[in-house]
Order: C-alpha cells, then structure tokens, then sequence
C-alpha cells in the first residue's frame, strides 16, 4: 500500500475532543466522570430558535441555499456587525460556516501559500495550527505576557518577511483573558507597518465580565486587513447546529466561498433559519446565560484559589486556566483517573504547567468537582 498524506500525518488530534471522548468512554463504563475538559454551555438552545428552525423544516426549507448563506442571514450579520461591532459590513462580507471552526480553516486556505508564516499568541486554542498546517502554512508561536496576558513590543521580535497573519483570539480560550486597547493597537501597528492579515476570534464576545469587548477590524483601518470569525456555538447554545461566520473584505470572501463551494457546499439550510432568529430575536437569553457562567466563574476562581492554585484573569469565555504545581499532563491524568473529573492539559495550547477546566456545567457539579479535586491535589 502506498503512504498517505504526509500533510495529514503531521497533524496532530485534537487534544479537548481526544479527552472529552475518552471521558465518556468511562461514563459509559459506568464511572461517574465531571467533565470540565470542552466548551460546550450546559444550557439547551433558547426555545425561539428551536421554534424558529422548526418553523422552516415545516416551510419545507430543506433544500440548497447560496453556498455563502441565505440573504436573510448575511444581512442579519452585516447588521449586527456594522452597530455592536462597530465594523461597516454589507451582506459580500460575510460567508455562513458549518461553524467558526470551518470559518477559520477556510479562511486559511483562501489566504495563505505555501511557507507563509503565521503568529500564533500563545496560549493558543489547539486548532488554529492544525488549520495552518494544512492550508500550507507554517506557524510561528509568541507566548503573550504571563503577568498581564496581555501583548508588548516583543511581539516585533515575530515578524520577518515570510510573516503573512497573525491570529487573535479576545476572549481567549484558554486563558479566558481579554486584550485591551493598548494590545489591540500594537497587532494593528503590526499588520499596517507589515502589510499582514489579522484573524479575529470573536466566538467568546457576548460571555465578558466586567471588560470591554474590542474587535480588532474596528480598529484603525484594520477592517481592510481582519478576518472576523464568529458563530453561535458559545453565545446561543447552538454548539450542535454547527453555524458560524466569517466577516472580511470582499476579496477574501471570494476565496473562501471556493474553498466552501468545492467542500461543504454550504452550512445546513434550516439550521440557518435558526441563526436569523439568534440575531434578530430578544437577548435576554444570552445576558441570562453570561450572568449564570459569572456566578460559576466567580464560585470556581475562589474555590481554586483558596486550595492555593494561580489562575490567569478569567475575564471571558467559561474557562478557568489554572497554573499547576507540576506536570499538566500528569495532572489531568490524576484529576481524571483518581479523582474522575476531566479536565485539559495546558500543554495542548503550548501552555505546560498549566490546566484549562471549564465552567460551562451546573453549579452542583462544579461544587462536586472541586470537593474531588480538593481530595485528590
């Protein structure tokens, strides 16, 4: 037989489903497994997008669409965009992903060639170098400050003349922390001094406590240089609808539609239906739910704290990034094994020595799984 791709064989899994998977091969055991290892709201979808996909099926709206994305839905985002973002859009600006993961991959192929270098600011959510990879391109890894997690100058030292993108991820996932403006200028400093692209990981923007959400596109004339990703996975518990977005210049839409043309053709026709009621419905919703992942933030924090563990500023997202006492690796494997609660190496986002767990579970759990991790060290 002959090899397969050796683009594909240096990929490596993802390590949160890789965890998360072999935690509910033990719940399937029979074990009583807590697990804080994925980013999944523990909340059911809002019944008015329920109802609205409903709705289409029964409109019999099961067929194919513009491969981009029902108009009502580009325009639903360009909307939103253009007034809470603070970023001109019109409907050609956008594309609708089978979720923001898919948003980025095509992304990374409609903008990046062979041996183009890509910043990745660690630490860095694990696909994002899986996503370069295959597109071609090589990534180049920045640790951000670990007293402020925010950016300096030393992200100078990263560019040179293969740099092509850099990659922002505010709210972060892991670390859960968000860039201020000071961080936000110097990537734009960088990208209009350079003449790079920027992606925006905006997936966690609607879950920020007591910070101010800033989208890089706003910034300067970063809007002619940003790939924005976004989607409803996080915001609206719509983590199994797989929709999400993209929002750049004409240009690069153009050749992102290709990649999505050639491959999925398109996000799924009814869930869309969905996505225009998520946008254009009451956001009460979605402030319920950032109140709730708050009130378990701040339970979570403390609770760690108090067992004498350092955590980085969990001002976004449902993640908590714990700084461990030895061995991540060797951690989650005890945390897990011994103490049957599942949680993220921090080594999977180039971060050793620390842990990601997430607080998107119910409060009793979370008070379950911090008696467990008490107990075990």
């Amino acid at each position: 037989m002959r090899s397969l791709s050796e683009k594909i064989a240096a990929v490596a899994p993802s390590a949160t489903i890789a965890i998360s998977d072999k935690a509910k091969k033990m719940q399937r055991e029979g074990i009583d497994v807590i697990s804080l290892s994925i980013g999944e709201p523990d909340f059911d979808t809002p019944q008015h997008i329920t109802e609205a996909c409903i709705d289409a099926l029964k409109r019999g709206q099961t067929h194919y669409a513009p491969s981009n994305g029902i108009p009502e839905l580009l325009g639903a985002i360009s909307e939103k965009i253009t007034k809470e973002n603070n970023v001109p859009c019109t409907p050609q600006q956008v594309i609708v992903a089978c979720g923001a993961k898919d948003a980025i991959y095509e992304a990374m192929e409609a903008v990046l060639n062979p041996g183009d270098e890509t910043i990745l600011l660690t630490p860095a959510w694990v696909s994002y170098e899986p996503c370069v990879q295959i597109a071609g391109g090589n990534v180049v890894k920045h640790a951000i400050n670990p007293k402020t997690f925010q950016l300096d100058d030393s992200l100078l030292e990263r560019v040179n003349a293969r740099t092509k993108m850099i990659v922002v991820n505010s709210p972060s996932n892991p670390t859960g922390a968000v860039f201020d403006m000071k961080s936000m200028k110097l990537v734009a400093d960088l990208c209009e001094d350079f003449d790079l692209y920027a992606m925006s990981d905006e997936i966690y923007e609607k879950m920020i406590y007591g910070k101010e959400h800033i989208s890089l596109a706003s910034v300067g004339d970063m809007a002619q240089r940003t790939i924005t990703i976004n989607g409803f996975s996080k915001a609206y518990a719509m983590t199994g609808w797989r929709l999400g977005y993209a929002v750049a210049p004409v240009e690069i839409i153009r050749e992102m539609s290709k990649v999505q043309q050639h491959s999925i053709s398109q996000a799924t026709t009814f869930a869309m239906w969905g996505g225009v009621a998520a946008l254009k419905g009451d956001q009460q919703c979605v402030e319920d739910m950032r109140k709730e992942f708050d009130r378990r933030r701040k339970y979570v924090i403390s609770e760690l704290n108090l067992m004498g563990y350092e955590t980085a500023p969990a001002d976004g997202a449902f993640y908590a990034f714990v700084k461990v006492r030895s061995d991540d690796m060797e951690v989650a494997s005890r945390w897990l094994e011994k103490g049957h609660v599942a949680v993220t190496p921090g080594s999977a986002f180039y971060a050793p020595g620390w842990i990601r767990l997430s607080y998107a579970t119910s409060m009793e759990k979370l008070k379950d799984a911090m008696g467990r991790i008490r107990k075990v060290g």
